[in-house]
């Protein structure tokens, strides 16, 4: 009995010592406790968070007034879009750009272009580079991070300009009354969920194909390629069908001011521009090092179309490029963390319109380069720069486009402080030629290559 005893005393002593070392101890529960007094203004703060959110208790009455909307240069715009329950901020975005020059160069009055072509061409392009990512690393172990990473991330409704670029180079554009917008592409969650899992189920078996195969070489190995490409093929005929039964069979060719076009001869003859060469994408990451390029490996729309490339600059060096492009009356594709200190009803994101500290009784201190590394904050949001109001020669506001509807923000557009852009501004895509000389020779680089996990990956939706 005294050896029990004695064992049992041991076991206690072991478990305690195993609570102790990283574990929460009965003496460390006590102290933790203490960050609640029970003073009577905490009891009034949980009494009032259990029936109101958050947001709504941390408005900073002292900054209760609605913001200044005169602004020094604006670009001129024709009507706000909606890209209702769905991802596609970056196509909306994209093609507000673009339908802007075409509607000045012809025109054309309240027009749109087609987003419902576009991401029907997305959706596909965005399955093969899937399918054809799977036969790629058809050799590499299931738990390989690249074959994960790319069987978590089979398809999506986000993307970024490159994919406008991209698409639009080689699918061209209908106008919207070609090919108007569905219930499937206004909200994609559905359409988007049985995508993946097909994806996903064909994924494993184009793997399966591989595997049974073993270690081709030779001629079996270009036999295994041939296999593996005719039943992709036969793969992205299911993808077709479901795309056009979600979205429609996008057009060959339409009528246009009574003439016959193609979608492509459309798309050159309103823009006459070059989508791939003429505009630069820029970013300010300070986790990475400036002045650098880099791209992000998978961040594209389709297999042979390009990564995300960007340019890394510090903020002034973007905003000057910005200013120039808005006072020549060019608007700009514009990324952000929008959901940060956003205020809704407003439309107006500034870090004083919420006070979350006080509230919550803590310290947040994390700067842009410590958000960014810990996955706090990435580009979330694409949408269309076409203001900028500067005084005594500096920016102190800015205002961009959304696609939320005219309804939404001010007047459908959102209207953000400079400090706030300083903060959670990431990505903007200005034309070559607002880009100054001294920084043409940085776009020459050799990219860095970035993998597809790297926090700035986030697709913008």
């Amino acid at each position: 009995m005294k050896k029990m005893f004695t064992l049992g005393l041991a076991l206690l002593s072991i478990v305690a010592a195993a609570q102790n070392n990283g574990g929460i101890s009965p003496e460390m529960l006590k102290e933790i406790s203490k960050g609640w007094s029970g003073s009577s203004a905490d009891k009034a703060i949980r009494n009032a968070i259990g029936t109101t959110p958050i947001n709504t208790l941390a408005v900073n009455a002292e900054n209760a007034a609605m913001i200044d909307t005169e602004f020094s240069d604006k670009v001129t715009i024709h009507g706000i879009t909606d890209q209702k329950s769905s991802g596609r901020c970056w196509l909306f975005t994209g093609l507000n750009v673009l339908r802007e020059a075409a509607i000045e160069k012809h025109g054309l009055g309240n027009f749109e272009f087609s987003q419902c072509y576009c991401f029907f061409w997305d959706q596909l392009e965005k399955s093969n580079l899937f399918l054809q990512g799977i036969i790629d690393t058809r050799d590499k172990p299931s738990d390989d991070r690249e074959v994960d990473w790319l069987f978590e991330h089979p398809i999506g409704d986000g993307g970024t300009f490159t994919g406008v670029a991209d698409l639009v180079s080689k699918y061209g554009l209908v106008p919207s009354d070609v090919m108007p917008e569905t219930a499937a592409a206004n909200s994609t969650a559905q359409m988007t969920g049985h995508l993946k899992t097909l994806l996903r189920q064909y994924g494993l078996e184009l793997r399966g194909m591989a595997a049974d195969a073993g270690k081709a070489k030779g001629k079996k190995a270009a036999e295994l390629e041939s296999r593996l490409q005719e039943r992709k093929t036969q793969m992205l005929k299911d993808v077709y069908h479901i795309l056009a039964l979600c979205l429609g069979v996008p057009p060959s060719e339409f009528e246009w001011q009574d003439r016959t076009m193609t979608p492509l001869q459309f798309s050159q003859e309103m823009l006459e521009t070059d989508l791939q060469g003429d505009y630069v994408m820029l970013m300010n990451d300070p986790a990475r090092e400036y002045g650098k390029l880099y791209e992000i490996q998978y961040d594209r729309h389709m297999y042979d179309g390009q990564n995300w490339l960007y340019l890394n600059l510090p903020l002034d060096r973007i905003k000057e490029m910005a200013i120039a492009s808005i006072k020549a009356g060019t608007a700009m594709y514009f990324s952000c963390d929008v959901g940060k200190y956003f205020d809704r009803s407003k439309g107006v994101l500034d870090l004083a319109n919420y006070d979350y500290e006080s509230l919550l009784g803590v310290k947040f201190t994390m700067d842009k380069k410590e958000r960014v590394l810990t996955h706090a904050s990435g580009s979330s949001h694409a949408m269309t720069l076409i203001a900028v109001d500067i005084k005594e020669g500096k920016p102190v506001k800015w205002m961009v486009e959304n696609s939320w509807g005219p309804s939404s923000g001010y007047h459908g557009c959102l209207i953000m402080t400079d400090e706030w852009f300083n903060e959670y501004m990431f990505r903007l895509v200005v034309e070559r030629r607002f880009v100054p000389e001294d920084l043409k020779p940085l776009l020459q680089q050799t990219p860095v290559l970035l993998p597809a996990w790297d926090p700035m990956f986030i697709a913008e939706e």
